[in-house]
């Protein structure tokens, strides 16, 4: 089985605990039976891999997202990085030519894509591989599935079958309606579209080659930028006449907003919070202080590096607008070596605190605009400054001037405190050059 999962977004919605770089799909919320917890990104995977161990599964996501992926769930994982965003039918486009051109996937197997991010149950992963069976040898060039709807919904676009059958041909789609225009589609049997289908690779990949001008995967990929923002369901399904749609009445959830992701969580509290007295709270703690909630009814409490929310449940929804006018600095993040977060910022100086995973390293790179010092805290490993390799433990102190070329390699699981010094401190200024190793 072939799956393009579709990974992107900022995930505003979520904030504090999502930004740029860790949208929704990479917090950790499900408790396994290990006592450990898993995000929606590991959750989606490994479900997946139980299902069809041998799946060909490829992320389609923005550059800004691999390292987080990486740090999840492994570097085995294929990617297909968006070099901008342009909306879904060039990410699918480009995906399907990655396959094709660098997996090197045959144009007569199907492909399923769909989003990363829904809360969904085994049943799901099984659909899943009856969705891309029918794609292989049904006579359709689209099939989709399309979820029994719970609820007259205005989030999402309506599709409306031919028939009651569990595989039936499409008779129209409809865009996102009000509440009574949907409650008179539930009537008609339609289905929620969730923006899940399968198709062969050779479909998907001729609509690339008629719509844009390409010649392979390194072409597309080179003309990324000048392709026009359209969604997959505008370019190529409302135009597909061989199309047909499969039911699928099991656990499905859009976990978008606050209110819908606590709906989701097998527990009150993640992290150090403790509740008195309080009905129908939730609270997910990434800070290292205690939270104490005491007589509250209603009420969603997130703590992160990047801020802190407190809000009754139903007004949850509505943040986006206010998260838009905040700093957007990113102050914590995930990375395919390990994390970073920080600690303080002034108008010369930044703290962060740096966890490298064992065996991992960052890269070798210098700036321009400030100079850095590390303070190891924990674990063992080595530094390379301007070409000379020591080793470095609890307690030590390194210096690097502005232009010097410093990396860390961390050869047990690894914490420093970096303080960087300088009139300009920015994510931009930062020179990488080859591994000296």
């Amino acid at each position: 089985m072939n799956i393009i999962l579709l990974s992107g977004g900022s995930g505003k919605r979520l904030w504090p605990l999502s930004n740029d770089v860790r949208s929704k799909q990479f917090i950790k919320i499900f408790k396994n039976e290990d006592g450990s917890y898993e995000s929606m990104l590991q959750r989606m995977y490994n479900n997946i891999k139980k299902i069809d161990k041998d799946a060909v599964v490829t992320i389609a996501t923005s550059k800004s997202q691999v390292s987080a992926i990486h740090n999840q769930i492994g570097s085995d994982v294929s990617i297909s990085v968006e070099p901008c965003r342009r909306d879904t039918f060039p990410a699918i486009a480009l995906a399907t030519c990655f396959l094709h051109d660098i997996k090197h996937v045959d144009r007569d197997e199907s492909v399923v894509v769909c989003p990363v991010d829904p809360y969904v149950e085994s049943d799901y992963f099984e659909a899943l591989k009856e969705l891309a069976r029918l794609a292989k040898e049904g006579d359709s060039n689209l099939t989709l599935m399309g979820m029994e709807p719970t609820y007259p919904s205005e989030k999402y676009g309506y599709i409306i079958p031919e028939t009651k059958e569990n595989v039936s041909k499409v008779s129209m789609f409809k865009e996102k309606p009000d509440i009574e225009t949907a409650k008179e589609y539930l009537e008609k049997g339609a289905l929620w579209n969730g923006g899940i289908f399968a198709y062969k690779l050779g479909y998907v990949l001729d609509i690339a080659h008629k719509l844009i001008d390409f010649t392979d995967y390194d072409d597309l990929f080179s003309k990324y930028e000048t392709l026009t923002k359209i969604s997959f369901d505008y370019a190529v399904v409302e135009k597909e006449s061989r199309i047909n749609v499969m039911r699928f009445s099991g656990m499905w959830k859009d976990l978008g907003t606050w209110n819908t992701l606590t709906e989701a969580m097998q527990e009150h509290t993640i992290g150090n919070a403790t509740l008195s007295s309080c009905d129908n709270v939730h609270v997910i703690n990434n800070m290292d202080v205690p939270l104490l909630c005491m007589g509250l009814k209603d009420v969603i409490v997130a703590a992160s590096p990047d801020g802190i929310l407190v809000s009754d449940k139903p007004q949850s929804s509505y943040i986006k607008p206010f998260v838009d006018t905040f700093d957007d600095r990113i102050r914590y993040a995930e990375k395919s070596w390990g994390n970073y977060q920080v600690i303080d910022v002034e108008s010369d100086s930044m703290t962060i605190k740096v966890t490298l995973h064992a065996g991992h390293k960052m890269n070798y790179h210098s700036h321009q605009h400030r100079d850095e010092a590390w303070t190891i805290i924990s674990g063992t490993g080595r530094t390379i400054i301007d070409g000379m390799e020591q080793q470095v433990k609890p307690g030590d102190i390194i210096t690097m001037q502005a232009g010097c070329r410093h990396m860390i390699i961390a050869d047990s699981e690894l914490s420093l405190i970096e303080v960087q010094l300088g009139k300009e401190i920015s994510v931009n200024d930062k020179i990488k050059y080859d591994d000296p190793q």
